[in-house]
């Protein structure tokens, strides 16, 4: 049987992530490679009273279909945390559930994109962005992302010469790179999006993970009309449950709503309701302590074997999240350095998926929220002697 795909897929990029998640599966290996927040930090018994509560409780109500905006007190909390935390002026109609912020990405393009427009990103970008927007067949148009952000007159060249629908970008610790964009760039870039008719679309997946505790003021503060924020659970709670949000705009939650009516009707609503019962019967804040508490240690004993044990690589230094980006010495390549490493049972990710314009064969993303403390201790040895091996060679 010979079956007629939609040219559209002929097109799009093959996807490294099958590949991440075969080596992040295989046991034997020590695996620097994905982008999974660590299992032991996970509150399973809090998540399971919370299932058992909504089970007794409201059985019927939690296991029907509901409405495709998604749980309206679960909609509510997040509005309320915006105002909280970052003195933003949420509002439950400007919240909508989806299925992981990865769904979001998609139905985003979908509503936006045209074969042929032009979409905008940090360069090196997020792979997941760069898969999504790929099917819509757009322009992908990149800036170099520095130290504090994107490279300003590059986006300011950009958006005054390009018809850009949209800017894709991750201020706070950013994937792949861990770097965040400082409160002025933020300030600068709203100030160029001013006047044009360009989203800036913010991907704010680590916004919580800072290590200082202290939380970062969104480009939407400053831009509240043509900018949304997509959020998730699954960095804060749990990734299984595949729960997240998007933050926008009701013009374009209007027809963002008819594109996840079309794709799933709604999010899983039974998770929908058991994450509202525990964030409503659990400290959220003081969970979140604990995990970046967790992760600024790991971060830091990567950083310090990277620094004792590879001192001719050159590194990020995160402010928090789950990842930073290395540069390799010259002679080596990523790919080269993935496939020895997955056969001496460590992996990294190549930087080359992060790259639309086939760049990124000198670097290497590492995540270090996932392994053990002795885990990054020994994974990091095998990826020296990988490297050094390959050095001499």
């Amino acid at each position: 049987m010979q079956y007629h795909f939609a040219s559209r897929i002929a097109r799009a990029p093959a996807s490294f992530l099958d590949e991440l998640f075969r080596v992040s599966a295989d046991p034997s290996i020590i695996s620097f490679a994905g982008g999974l927040p660590s299992s032991a930090l996970i509150d399973t018994q809090g998540i399971a009273g919370a299932a058992r509560e909504v089970m007794e409780t409201d059985p019927d109500i939690a296991l029907q279909y509901t409405t495709t905006d998604g749980y309206r007190p679960l909609r509510e909390f997040i509005a309320q945390r915006y105002r909280n935390r970052l003195g933003i002026p949420a509002t439950a109609d400007e919240i909508q559930i989806v299925n992981g912020s990865q769904q979001s990405l998609d139905l985003f393009a979908k509503i936006f994109l045209d074969s042929g427009d032009h979409v905008a990103m940090e360069r090196p970008g997020y792979l997941g962005a760069i898969e999504a927007f790929s099917l819509y067949e757009p322009v992908i148009d990149t800036v170099p992302l520095e130290a504090d952000g994107p490279a300003l007159a590059a986006f300011e060249h950009l958006m005054n010469h390009t018809p850009v629908k949209f800017f894709y970008g991750i201020p706070n610790s950013q994937n792949p790179s861990g770097r965040t964009y400082s409160q002025e760039n933020r300030r600068a870039i709203s100030e160029c999006l001013k006047g044009t008719s360009t989203v800036f679309y913010e991907d704010d997946a680590f916004g919580e993970l800072f290590f200082d505790h202290k939380p970062r003021l969104p480009v939407k503060r400053y831009l509240p009309d043509q900018s949304v924020i997509a959020g998730s659970f699954s960095k804060i709670v749990a990734p299984g449950m595949r729960i997240g949000w998007l933050f926008a705009p009701k013009e374009i939650l209007r027809s963002f709503n008819i594109a996840k009516q079309a794709a799933d009707l709604h999010s899983n609503f039974l998770c929908q309701k058991i994450l509202h019962r525990y964030l409503t019967t659990h400290d959220l804040d003081t969970h979140i302590r604990m995990v970046t508490t967790t992760y600024h240690r790991k971060c830091r004993l990567m950083c310090d074997l990277l620094d004792d044990l590879l001192p001719m690589l050159s590194h990020t230094t995160p402010e928090g999240g789950m990842f930073l980006l290395a540069t390799l010495p010259p002679g080596l390549t990523s790919l080269e350095v993935f496939k020895e490493g997955v056969r001496s049972k460590v992996a990294v990710l190549p930087g080359t998926p992060f790259y639309v314009d086939g760049g990124g064969m000198d670097t290497v993303r590492l995540n270090f929220s996932s392994a053990s403390d002795e885990q990054i201790t020994e994974g990091m040895h095998r990826l020296a002697r990988v490297i050094k091996s390959l050095s001499a060679s």
